[in-house]
């Protein structure tokens, strides 16, 4: 069957109309309540793919929503057009970053725009923009003068591939790159680097705060990683005043101690070799030294490659607790950059240090007694045992005693560690925000004074196809004068990490109108923090923990003066889109693009299949199902379409019973998709207008026929629903129905009327272990104990109880679960 409707004509006429009319600009000084809309800004490395139109559907429908709500919404767009990505497909293409990328930009905007998401495009932000370089770069000269960025020497990941240096969160757990696929290898560099760890208390304690789904905030909290233990000493067993200093989070397991290991980088390691065991240790560090942090760190595994991953040092230290000597070994499991670098080994009561001890043929004495039959590892309760005076003792208390002991007799000193590093922000590559400071013979490091920025990369530039850096070796952009003396000095060929930028682009959005300074914090404070942040679960610790880091230093600093620490009040993480069982995205070559849908389907019934197909947060399978419910999404907007028309209604006037019940059923409608969008139950909502739609049909085409009267006011309903999800048509319809009157998106949100709501009866669910056996009709205002009673005695569930049951669940008046 024919379209109604032209869908190509009528979505670029409202595209354009809210574009030109500047529907949804909002000034600074709008008196509305602030709502606060972002999605994350997207990689400009090409046109859209599905992913990008699930995030954007998303979040133009809360945009939308919350507007129709009476709130002055911010929702701003930009690019993340700094970085690897666009950097490689630049090389790839042969083409300069810049050019590529602002091709890209404009494709991506295009698939945007006919998508029918709405922004205020004046506040448009992209990274290489040489004013965002400019703050960007202020900002970096504001964290070093506040001793928050330092350069320092230390074995950094290195991707042979890219080209350059990776932070602990880029290389993925087996060791290699997550956008190459090299396998990285340890250097020792040069590198500049912010102080996270300043923050680690601040930003491990106030994730608790955040409304966030849980599973990132583990994931934050682990990344963190918090660790209260002793530090010690383990004097060395020659006799002499050397010791080796350890931390350790169980010093209650101390006798158990059959040996020491510390890390290939460790300042002692040297020291600690004897000749006869110097090969063996050298082949060890240089090994380590091609591993990444990620895959030293994994799980050790039994068998020979075990072997190679670590080394007798020919020296031994002292048990504090036994007095006995142990060995002290070098392995690649120990990471200098945690604790002291070096460890106690207790293999009874940890999983590596067993394997370890094990395969080097180490003594394991356990001091925790295990549960009967258990073999292996313990590190759990229980009371200590081959522990002299901490015999006995649980493990609370034995902690406890054994770090006093530690701190009397060991130099121990309680302390608190974590897993989180200083952020590397050094990156090898052109395409990147440059570092502002120069190297001057006499002054060292000297910041480029701030009436000088930006400082940009030259354009004149040949890129390397192995991912070089031009920077190194352009000479117009190197040899400079020092700002200080004006001795010949070498300007810093190193960019910025890409996530520097994203840090702090939301502060930018909400003020790009401000000059001389990134943003007015007054301007920013009504806006700040966003109300709704959405993006995928792969920015749960990099991004998202970076942007928490910049927010608080930005307001030590002084530029964010009066401003929330944390930056986004809610987040949301939306399901992958899968095709074979993968994601999909640019680097795997699987993406569908939106454009082949915008002229058949059209955009809204692209929407509306992403608004429908599932719960928002899971992931998605492509498949051939996918592209028949994009087609049913079509024909049912068809359906509204015609419905709205009036076809095939016959009309009548003066209002039936028939026709009040339909009423009643729209403000019901109206609770039921207000409570499912405000929950981010989306496919829900749609399924609830979707029943709506089809309650109207029957009724309207009935014999009966409906009330002209009812009939507008219910079909009115049935499009203000249906605005911030399948825009262009519903605006269609409406401004065919009001031709001159107020647009439907600048209408008011329907309220649903209690009264009309209630029912004097609803059907309640009856479960025995999750399975429906009965379905009954109960008063909506039915009681938890009432609705248990009723359950237990009703016959469908009786017949499946033999006692009293376990647990008996009841949620009135939608459910009761007996567990038996």
């Amino acid at each position: 069957m024919a379209r109604p409707f032209n869908v190509t004509e009528i979505e670029q006429k409202w595209q354009a109309r809210w574009l030109d009319e500047g529907t949804y600009e909002v000034d600074n000084d709008d008196p509305r309540e602030r709502y606060y809309a972002l999605c994350m800004y997207p990689y400009p490395s090409g046109t859209a793919h599905q992913g990008h139109v699930r995030n954007y559907t998303f979040g133009d429908l809360v945009t939308r929503y919350q507007t129709m709500r009476g709130r002055a919404v911010l929702s701003p767009f930009g690019f993340d057009s700094f970085g690897l990505p666009a950097e490689n497909a630049a090389i790839k293409a042969k083409s300069h970053p810049r050019l590529f990328t602002e091709r890209r930009m404009e494709e991506l905007r295009s698939s945007v725009r006919r998508l029918g998401a709405v922004y205020d495009w004046r506040r448009e932000v992209y990274s290489h923009q040489p004013e965002y370089i400019r703050w960007a770069q202020t900002i970096f000269l504001k964290f070093y003068e506040a001793g928050l960025a330092y350069r320092a020497e230390a074995p950094v990941n290195w991707c042979p591939g890219c080209q350059t240096v990776l932070a602990n969160e880029q290389v993925l757990g087996d060791g290699t790159c997550e956008r190459s696929g090299d396998v990285v290898a340890r250097r020792n560099l040069e590198q500049w680097f912010f102080k996270i760890t300043d923050y680690a208390e601040e930003l491990l304690y106030e994730v608790d705060s955040l409304q966030w789904p849980e599973r990132v905030k583990t994931m934050q909290r682990n990344w963190i990683g918090r660790s209260e233990g002793v530090e010690f000493d383990l004097a060395f067993a020659d006799g002499s005043d050397r010791a080796l200093r350890v931390f350790t989070t169980r010093p209650d397991t101390g006798f158990g101690v059959t040996y020491a290991v510390v890390a290939p980088e460790h300042p002692l390691l040297e020291e600690l070799t004897t000749p006869e065991q110097a090969p063996a240790v050298r082949d060890l560090v240089e090994r380590a030294s091609r591993t990444s942090d990620i895959e030293r760190s994994s799980t050790l595994e039994a068998g020979a490659a075990l072997e190679k991953r670590g080394a007798f040092t020919g020296s031994y230290v002292l048990n504090p607790f036994s007095g006995q000597p142990v060995p002290v070994y070098v392995a690649d499991y120990v990471l200098s950059t945690y604790g002291t670098g070096a460890i106690m080994a207790v293999p009874a009561e940890d999983e590596r240090d067993w394997a370890f001890a094990e395969v080097h043929g180490l003594p394991i004495v356990r001091t925790v007694a295990a549960p009967e039959g258990h073999e292996g590892p313990f590190a759990g309760d229980g009371v200590h045992v081959n522990s002299g005076f901490l015999d006995g003792l649980e493990v609370a208390p034995a902690k406890e005693r054994a770090a006093q002991f530690l701190v009397e007799r060991a130099r121990g000193e309680r302390t608190i560690n974590y897993r989180l590093r200083d952020w590397l922000v050094s990156r090898q590559r052109f395409w990147g925000c440059p570092i502002p400071v120069v190297y001057c013979p006499n002054d060292g490091i000297v910041a480029v004074p701030y009436d000088q920025l930006p400082v940009l990369a030259p354009d004149d530039v040949v890129l390397d196809p192995s991912g070089q850096s031009p920077l190194a070796t352009h000479e117009g952009f190197r040899r400079v004068p020092c700002p200080t003396c004006g001795a010949d000095s070498v300007r810093e060929a190193d960019t910025m990490d890409t996530f520097t930028d994203s840090s702090w682009y939301f502060l930018r959005y909400a003020d790009p109108f401000s000059e001389g300074r990134p943003f007015d914090p007054e301007q920013v404070r009504a806006w700040m923090p966003v109300d709704q942040y959405i993006g995928g679960i792969e920015h749960a610790i990099l991004h998202l923990l970076y942007a928490r880091f910049y927010m608080k230093a930005l307001v030590d600093v002084g530029l964010a003066p009066g401003l929330p620490r944390e930056p986004f009040t809610r987040l949301f993480t939306q399901g992958m889109i899968r095709m074979d069982g993968t994601k999909m995205s640019k680097s795997k070559g699987n993406l569908i693009a939106p454009e082949k849908y915008y002229d058949t389907v059209g955009a809204d019934g692209l929407r509306l299949f992403h608004l429908f197909v599932g719960p928002p947060a899971d992931d998605v399978d492509w498949t051939e199902k996918s592209e028949e419910l994009i087609e049913g999404c079509a024909r049912y907007l068809d359906r509204v379409w015609r419905l709205c028309e009036g076809e095939d209604v016959t009309f009548r006037e003066g209002a039936t019973a028939a026709d009040e019940e339909v009423w009643r059923e729209a403000h019901r409608t109206i609770a039921r998709v207000t409570e499912d969008l405000d929950a981010w139950s989306f496919n829900t909502a749609v399924a609830a207008v979707m029943e709506y739609t089809n309650t109207l049909s029957r009724w309207a085409r009935s014999a009966e026929g409906a009330d002209a009267a009812t009939f507008r006011r219910a079909t009115d309903v049935l499009l203000q629903l249906l605005a911030p999800m399948a825009p262009h048509v519903t605006a269609e319809i409406w401004e065919q129905r009001r031709p001159g009157e107020t647009p439907l998106h600048a209408t008011d949100w329907p309220q649903a009327d209690p009264a009309l709501v209630a029912r004097d009866t609803v059907v309640m669910v009856l479960q025995v272990n999750g399975k429906v056996r009965a379905r009954v009709e109960v008063a909506p205002d039915l009681s938890v104990t009432a609705a248990q009673e009723l359950a237990l005695a009703h016959p469908e569930v009786a017949k499946y109880l033999t006692g009293v049951p376990s647990r008996v669940v009841a949620v009135p008046p939608r459910l009761v679960n007996v567990i038996v």
